[in-house]
């Protein structure tokens, strides 16, 4: 088995296009597939997506829930509720919605799941942040005893990849250090 440095890969790329196991939404809790990551999921992934998320209804801010990919190359859309609808994302809803992601992928035995940067558009949480926090969550969840075999951070443009990127590096850099994670 690899280490989880190993299993977690960042790439420039659109998140709809993935062929994993599961990509994930930045979702709000009502799970309605408006604009941004949602949308295009639900654009790509057709209404098959958003029927199955209003079977499903309201689940509580820090959540997921999975539904099928539809006519997405993903086989499975985990739906991660960073905040209400309208609202804003904040560090523990963060946290909290991207554990609860990786737990419902590895409970299903799913070996390839794909995150965007969530709630980093509508919900406007700061990229920086954003990637320290679910870097850490992914590489605690490696850490574990976990079906996931690789964990993607797909961004959309090049500068959130290299924030990423940076953000990776030192978060190996201190765990390696021995330095103290927040």
């Amino acid at each position: 088995m690899k280490k989880p440095a190993e299993r977690i890969v960042i790439r420039q790329g659109d998140l709809t296009e993935m062929d994993t196991d599961a990509i994930v939404n930045a979702a709000n809790n009502d799970l309605w597939l408006g604009g941004g990551v949602a949308g295009a999921i639900k654009r790509k992934g057709g209404e098959e997506i958003q029927k199955e998320c209003d079977a499903i209804g309201s689940i509580p801010v820090g959540g997921a829930a999975i539904t099928g990919g539809g006519k997405l190359k993903a086989r499975h859309v985990i739906h991660a509720a960073s905040m209400e609808l309208g609202g804003r994302a904040t560090a523990e809803t963060l946290r909290r919605s991207t554990a609860h992601s990786l737990r419902l992928a590895s409970e299903r035995s799913l070996k390839t799941i794909a995150f965007p940067a969530v709630g980093t558009g509508i919900a406007g949480f700061p990229l920086a942040e954003c990637a320290e926090i679910m870097l850490r969550e992914a590489a605690q969840h490696l850490a574990g005893n976990s079906a996931i075999e690789t964990i993607y951070f797909v961004l959309y443009d090049e500068e959130a990849r290299r924030v990423f990127e940076r953000a990776w590096e030192k978060l190996q850099a201190d765990d390696a250090g021995g330095a103290p994670t927040a």
